[in-house]
């Protein structure tokens, strides 16, 4: 095989990456409709402005480690994996506060099927080959 060829990627690491993408545009989406809200608001409203900024800054940061991983995980890097499943981890306590709160139940079940479908995707050993990620006393 030449160095310009590389294996086909496997169809469950699209997928992977499309899970990603798809949260980490919900972040960066949530993250810019804070940050809007705090800014028009001014801080009116009971609403404190230096929080609603640092707050929307916050979630968009957040947003561009799944966005990273969804790239590395579409371009089949290996290091994408961890930050991809880092943010799967992290989506579960979200996603069970939210199916806990009127008004947002809808939104907890999407947080909750993306975070389980993309660690199943993940976690699944065509992933972890096409990723050339090696289990424990697996030979190189």
């Amino acid at each position: 095989m030449s160095s310009t060829e590389q294996t086909p990627r496997p169809t469950r690491l699209a997928a992977a990456a499309g899970v990603a993408l798809v949260e980490a545009l919900g972040l960066l989406a949530g993250g810019v409709y804070m940050l809007v809200r705090a800014l028009l608001d001014g801080g009116s409203g009971g609403g404190d402005l230096t929080s609603g900024v640092t707050g929307g800054v916050t979630v968009i940061a957040l947003g561009l480690i799944p966005l990273a991983a969804a790239r590395g995980l579409w371009r089949m890097r290996s290091w994408s994996r961890g930050p991809a499943v880092i943010t799967q981890i992290l989506a579960l306590p979200v996603a069970w506060q939210m199916l806990r709160t009127d008004g947002v139940i809808p939104y907890g079940i999407v947080v909750a099927v993306l975070a389980v479908t993309g660690l199943v995707l993940l976690l699944n050993p065509a992933t972890t080959e096409a990723l050339g990620i090696r289990r424990p006393g697996q030979e190189a």
